[in-house]
């Protein structure tokens, strides 16, 4: 199917962009595309303005900060995280994330404020975000602010992002000592949308210090499961411990069931997929899928 008639615009800094924004009130920012053009190809929403920002520099860059964590460019691609020195070193899970989103071609095009923004419950990286304490930096015409990525997702299809505002950058902090991070989907098939997904972040030295657990595609948003994160604290850092722990998540998630999983099957997933990204932390292996 292909488009409806729409202006299009390419600005050349982030405060031209900004500008056409807020003067447009049907107007969204373009990135990667990799959402947006099948949402608008498909009729599932319309707009008069297209703002393409794909090509500002301002949103583009990697930058190492001093304390080792990250500022990551909202227009940095999924292809361009996998192979970032930076990112690997610091966050050697986001780069292992980003490599396994869909096709190369996608990795090409995809990027991870677009990644965020579409708040999608079945996207790879908003779960691992809120695992790593994240925090999104908005840009408008009253200056920068600055959102938790715990923060960040209101629901379907919704941010902390409002009209006239432009996600610029993500800030992501340096692992602490003894801290490192897991990933598990369950999926229909490969490439295929997710049933259910989980990231974790665990601080251990044989016995767990801290554990962040979030889960994604079980709720509209990520969200951290604070009845396994209390169960991992204090006890040992292995398998049966962490299995243990898994068992916390049962009736409080309320997934919806579809033709690929009903509720009772996602919630069961769920407790998979978490065991498995707090084990993986643990281990501090690559990302499972599957």
């Amino acid at each position: 199917m292909l488009l409806e008639s729409v202006a299009y615009a390419r600005p050349d800094t982030v405060a031209e962009a900004l500008q056409l924004l807020a003067e447009n009130e049907d107007a969204a920012p373009l990135a990667g595309g990799q959402s947006l053009i099948n949402v608008l190809k498909h009729r599932v929403a319309s707009l008069e303005l297209l703002v393409d920002i794909s090509r500002l520099e301002e949103l583009r860059g990697i930058a190492a900060a001093p304390d080792g964590g990250l500022e990551i460019g909202a227009c940095v691609t999924y292809d361009e995280l996998d192979h970032s020195p930076e990112v690997r070193s610091a966050q050697p899970m986001l780069a292992d994330v980003a490599g396994h989103i869909e096709d190369q071609q996608i990795r090409d095009a995809g990027t991870i404020g677009g990644n965020c923004c579409l708040s999608d419950p079945t996207n790879n990286l908003p779960p691992l975000l809120v695992a790593l304490g994240a925090t999104m930096v908005i840009a408008s015409s009253g200056g920068p602010r600055e959102v938790a990525a715990s923060d960040f997702f209101h629901g379907y299809f919704a941010t902390a992002v409002g009209e006239g505002e432009l996600l610029t950058s993500v800030r992501v902090p340096p692992l602490a000592a003894g801290a490192s991070a897991g990933y598990s989907t369950v999926a229909v098939g490969a490439d295929s949308k997710a049933i259910a997904r989980a990231a974790a972040l665990v601080r251990a030295n044989g016995t767990i210090e801290e554990a962040r657990v979030v889960l994604a595609c079980v709720s509209p948003i990520p969200a951290r499961h604070a009845g396994m994160e209390e169960a991992l604290r204090g006890r040992a850092a292995e398998p049966a411990a962490v299995a243990a722990a898994a068992e916390r998540i049962g009736a409080d998630l309320e997934p919806l069931g579809d033709a690929h999983g009903s509720a009772e099957y996602r919630r069961a997933m769920a407790r998979v997929v978490a065991r498995r990204a707090v084990c993986q932390a643990i281990g501090n292996g690559g990302p499972q899928h599957g």
